[in-house]
């Protein structure tokens, strides 16, 4: 499966989320500590899910990207 990752940046770390798996976070100092723990995190959220005979969310949400024009 492939889900949708969103990734922001604090003040001295960064964070990320899964919005089809709500309660799936991690946190790292740059953005490919924070995905690597992400998907730890991920695979462990998920057996839990499976222990307990909960569905596994299917990925739905889409990314794209909105450019604009600077202003003159």
């Amino acid at each position: 499966m492939r889900y949708s990752v969103v990734i922001e940046k604090g003040e001295k770390n960064y964070s990320a989320y899964l919005p089809d798996v709500p309660g799936c976070i991690a946190t790292g100092g740059t953005p490919e500590i924070t995905i690597k723990r992400l998907a730890e995190a991920l695979e462990m959220h998920l057996a839990g899910l499976r222990e307990d005979g909960l569905p596994i969310p299917e990925p739905s949400t889409q990314v794209d990207y909105i450019t604009l024009e600077e202003a003159s």
